[in-house]
């Protein structure tokens, strides 16, 4: 079975509107990677400051093989440069970091269920 990878970032509360508009202009290059299946972008709603990056791929090297892509480089580095013309620097938001952490989960599917199923 796939899976999955949340990237857990902290991010304060000043912060989530621009998280949110990085991740609208992540120009779609993780869709055309091989092996991968799922993404969502899951925002906290009550007791927490992370947000959730959630991915599903078919195997852990397709995962790996993700992260040393061009693609991979290349919006992250689209990210860091929108952010420095905007005059905040590498990694940096409006008023600051976007993200103040993150941390890598991996889990195996081991069961799913879709409505209907």
């Amino acid at each position: 079975m796939s899976i999955v990878k949340f990237n857990v970032l902290t991010v304060p509360e000043d912060a989530g509107t621009t998280l949110e508009e990085r991740f609208a202009k992540r120009a779609g290059l993780v869709e055309n990677a091989e092996g991968f299946e799922e993404f969502q972008l899951l925002r906290p709603v009550e007791g927490t400051d992370k947000y959730l990056v959630y991915t599903r791929w078919r195997s852990e090297a397709d995962f790996q093989n993700w992260l040393q892509s061009r693609a991979f480089q290349q919006g992250h580095a689209e990210a860091a440069r929108d952010s420095a013309q905007a005059g905040h620097g590498h990694g940096h938001g409006q008023g600051g970091p976007a993200a103040t952490g993150s941390e890598i989960w991996g889990f195996e599917v081991i069961q799913h269920v879709k409505a209907g199923e």
